[in-house]
């Protein structure tokens, strides 16, 4: 498809957007699209075709590191009935190229701001997990007319005093310093299958991997087959991982930035969180009274993907309670 096609919705998306060749995400109704907004962005949506317009505010589903559109395929179709259900890959991640240059998460939260305006439509409802859920949220402080409202699932989040995951710990500290981290990404992938490395984020996101949905892991190792051949991988993963560090590593700028957001805001975290503790969450939301937070016991730091009925269930009654179809 060429020139400005139709999204489900009837709004006409940017000139120059295409059909896009991939269908990982077709398992679960999903159309993938190429826009160019400063290089090709790969998006794809949910729900029913342009014969079937739907008045809702849209989603935007925005992934953290190391993830994709796919990490939304179990809670999209669902949520696209009555508005638009849409997900973008990052610079450097899913099948959006990135380089040092627009990996960055500020480098990011710029994508994002584009694509909200000029794919969507706004004001939009931002869902944003990890490292998502921070760009979300730099995206609703610096652009408040932009968001309808704000979902953060495990975002990364400033971390309390308290004794780490020191697998989690130390490979962060191997991200952090130049040369070591990039020895351990080539390590690491010289000695890994891509399903043994779909299967070692699996362990690492999920509280239990028996959870693990047979599709989507099929889906994540075709899509982690054809990133094999994606120039500046690695060093995309290190840049947004050193860039994401440096931002929750100023917790009081960061606290600022979450009180700045001035919309309804729905926080959700997992008691089995090994990236994001749920100590963090539960600070996150003391801060923000206002907020409303639910708190998924024995999950991890991937609950969309692990208990999507879970998610579904607390996102829809926060969706009902502050947004209505007829908007």
């Amino acid at each position: 498809m060429t020139g400005s096609p139709m999204t489900g919705s009837q709004t006409p998306v940017p000139p120059g957007t295409t059909r896009a060749a991939w269908e990982f995400a077709a398992p679960w109704g999903a159309r993938g699209y190429v826009t160019p907004l400063d290089g090709p962005v790969h998006w794809i949506e949910f729900g029913p075709g342009p014969a079937n317009p739907r008045p809702g505010p849209p989603v935007v589903f925005v992934h953290g590191l190391g993830g994709s559109h796919l990490n939304w395929c179990l809670i999209g179709p669902q949520l696209a009935a009555g508005r638009r259900a849409v997900a973008l890959d990052l610079h450097g991640f899913g099948l959006t190229p990135g380089t040092r240059r627009d990996s960055t998460v500020e480098s990011n939260a710029r994508l994002l701001d584009r694509f909200v305006r000029e794919v969507t439509g706004t004001p939009v409802i931002l869902v944003g997990n990890s490292m998502g859920g921070l760009i979300s949220l730099l995206q609703t402080a610096a652009a408040p007319d932009t968001v309808a409202g704000l979902v953060l699932i495990d975002p990364a989040l400033p971390l309390p005093r308290q004794k780490p995951d020191w697998q989690v710990a130390s490979r962060f500290l191997l991200y952090s310093v130049p040369g070591l981290g990039e020895a351990y990404l080539k390590r690491a992938e010289s000695r890994q299958t891509p399903r043994q490395a779909v299967q070692s984020v699996i362990d690492l996101c999920f509280a239990n991997p028996a959870r693990a949905d047979p599709a989507m892991v099929t889906a994540a190792v075709a899509l982690a087959v054809e990133r094999q051949s994606a120039p500046h991988r690695d060093e995309s993963l290190l840049t947004a991982a050193r860039s994401l560090m440096r931002v929750v590593g100023r917790p009081h700028r960061y606290f600022a930035t979450m009180a700045a957001a001035d919309v309804p805001v729905l926080l959700i975290g997992g008691t089995a969180d090994r990236l994001v503790p749920v100590a963090a969450v539960r600070q996150a939301a003391a801060r923000n009274p206002g907020w409303q937070s639910a708190i998924l016991p024995g999950v991890g730091h991937t609950p969309q993907l692990e208990v999507p009925g879970q998610v579904l269930g607390v996102l829809t009654d926060w969706l009902d309670r502050h947004f209505t179809l007829n908007n």
